[in-house]
C-alpha cells in the first residue's frame, strides 16, 4: 500500500549570516521565542516562527528579511543553519517539482500583524518589546546604514582612546576616536557601527563584528572633521560574576593612538533625534548606554550655542552601579542646568539603598507626565537588557497616576516614532 507523501511547502524565514552584526534585536523582539543563537549565528526555528514580521523592522542591517521556499518535510534546522557561513541558495523549479512541490502554489510570506502572537504563558511578564516604535521621528535626518559589508569593510584610524569613568577602578569604560579619513561613513546620532576584531574565533573563522553606538553628533567628535566617538566598557566578567576577557571590548580599549580599525555599517534607522524646534527629549540609559544620549545631548549643545536653534527640554536619566562607573560624571557636571535636567542614579553606592533609572523617573513623575502628555516629547531608552521592564512599568505607573490612559498613550508614541527603546 502506498504511503501518503507530505507535499505541504513553506516559506522559510531564515537570518543571513554574512550580514547579520549579532546584535540580539531579532530574538529580544521575537514574541513566540521563534529565534536562538549560538557563539555564531543568529537562527529561526521553522517549527515555532508564525510569520508575524515583528522582527523585520527594529533589525539593524536587514540581515533577518529573508526566505526560503522549502517542502516543509525539508526545512533546514537548527543545527545546519548554525552551521552556516552564508545563506544557501533557493532551491530550483526542478528540485520542487522532485520533492513534489507545485510551485505555483507557494505561499508568500506573511503580511505583517496587527499584533505579535501571545507568547506561551508564563514566558513574559511584560511585553516590553511591543512598545518600542521601528519608525524614526517625522522629523528625523536620513539615515545611511550599511555602507560597508563584513566582507567589505572600510579601515578607520584611532585618533584618540582615553578612560572616560574614573582611575584607579576596576571597572573601565573608554572614549574612543576614529577617523575615516577621506572614506565617506556619515552617521547621526542614534546610529551604531560594527567593528571587526582580528584574529580567528575557536573554530578558525574570523571574528564576527561587534555592534557599539555612536557616542558622538552627526558633524563628528571634532566638528568639521569625518571622525566619530564611541564608548565602550572593558569586558571582563560575565552576567554571573565570572572571569571572561570579552574579544572586542578588549581589542577597543588597548588601541592605540594610529592604529587601523576595520569597521563596517552603519547601522539603525530609526533610534533617531528629531530635529524640529521645540521637541523634547526625555534620555533613559545605563552604562555604555550612554553613548547616543551623549550624541543627542552634544549636538543639541552645538545647536545651541550657535544661536540658530530654540530646542525643548532635556530630560536624563543615567544610571550605574557608582559614581566611579559612571562614564561622562565630570563633563556632565559641567552641563548648564538650564539646558539639560540630569538625574542620576546609582545602585551600589556604600552605605546607601539602591537606586536604579526607573525610581529616577519616579522621583520625577510629575515632570515626567507632562512629557509624556506634550505631543513634542520624545523618549529614548538604552542599556542592558534588564532596565527596559522597569523603566517602562514606571512609565506606566506615572501615567496611571497622572490619571492618564498609559495603554493610548504608549500606542500613540509608538506610531508617532517618539518611544524608542535599544537595550542589549
Amino acid at each position: 500500500m502506498d504511503m501518503a507523501v507530505d507535499t505541504a511547502v513553506i516559506q522559510q524565514h531564515l537570518i543571513d549570516p554574512e550580514i547579520c552584526i549579532r546584535c540580539n534585536t531579532c530574538e529580544a523582539t521575537c514574541p513566540v521565542g521563534a529565534i536562538t543563537h549560538d557563539e555564531r549565528n543568529y537562527v529561526v526555528k521553522a517549527d515555532v516562527c508564525n510569520g508575524c514580521m515583528a522582527c523585520i523592522s527594529p533589525c539593524p542591517t536587514g540581515s533577518i528579511d529573508n526566505w526560503r521556499t522549502m517542502p516543509r518535510v525539508r526545512a533546514y534546522s537548527i543545527e545546519e543553519q548554525l552551521a552556516w557561513d552564508e545563506l544557501p541558495a533557493e532551491l530550483t523549479a526542478e528540485q520542487l517539482a522532485a520533492a513534489g512541490v507545485d510551485d505555483t502554489a507557494v505561499p508568500a510570506p506573511a503580511a505583517p500583524a496587527a499584533a505579535a502572537a501571545e507568547p506561551e504563558p508564563g514566558t513574559v511578564q511584560f511585553p516590553t518589546a511591543s512598545y518600542g516604535a521601528s519608525i524614526p521621528p517625522w522629523s528625523a535626518a536620513h539615515a545611511y546604514t550599511n555602507l560597508y559589508s563584513p566582507r567589505k569593510p572600510t579601515t578607520a584610524t584611532v585618533v584618540g582612546n582615553f578612560n572616560c569613568t574614573e582611575a584607579g577602578f576596576a571597572s573601565e569604560t573608554h572614549h574612543v576616536v576614529l577617523d575615516f579619513g577621506a572614506m565617506p561613513f556619515p552617521v547621526l546620532e542614534g546610529q551604531s557601527i560594527g567593528i571587526v576584531p582580528p584574529g580567528l574565533d575557536a573554530l578558525g573563522r574570523p571574528h564576527q563584528p561587534r555592534q557599539y553606538s555612536v557616542a558622538s553628533p552627526r558633524n563628528g567628535e571634532r566638528p568639521g572633521y569625518n571622525n566619530l566617538s564611541l564608548t565602550v566598557k572593558r569586558v571582563t566578567e560575565d552576567h554571573q560574576g565570572q572571569p571572561v576577557r570579552g574579544i572586542c571590548s578588549n581589542y577597543v580599549c588597548d588601541l592605540q593612538v594610529g592604529d587601523a580599525v576595520q569597521v563596517v555599517g552603519p547601522f539603525g534607522s530609526s533610534f533617531l533625534m528629531p530635529n524640529h524646534p521645540k521637541s523634547h527629549l526625555v534620555m533613559v540609559c545605563t552604562g555604555t548606554g550612554s553613548a547616543p544620549m551623549r550624541a543627542m545631548t552634544e549636538w543639541r549643545r552645538r545647536l545651541r550655542n550657535s544661536g540658530k536653534f530654540e530646542g525643548g527640554k532635556l530630560m536624563l536619566f543615567f544610571g550605574a552601579r557608582t559614581q566611579q562607573e559612571l562614564p561622562y560624571f565630570g563633563p556632565l557636571q559641567n552641563l548648564p542646568k538650564d539646558f539639560i535636567d540630569i538625574n542620576l542614579a546609582f545602585s551600589r553606592t556604600p552605605g546607601q539603598p539602591k537606586k536604579y533609572v526607573q525610581d529616577a523617573l519616579r522621583e520625577r513623575a510629575a515632570d515626567v507626565a507632562a512629557l509624556l502628555q506634550d505631543g513634542a516629547s520624545h523618549f529614548y531608552v538604552c542599556g542592558l537588557k534588564s532596565m527596559e521592564q522597569g523603566v517602562l512599568l514606571a512609565l506606566r505607573d506615572i501615567a496611571t497616576g497622572a490619571g492618564l490612559d498609559w495603554e493610548g498613550i504608549a500606542a500613540t508614541l509608538k506610531r508617532e516614532g517618539r518611544l524608542h527603546l535599544e537595550t542589549y
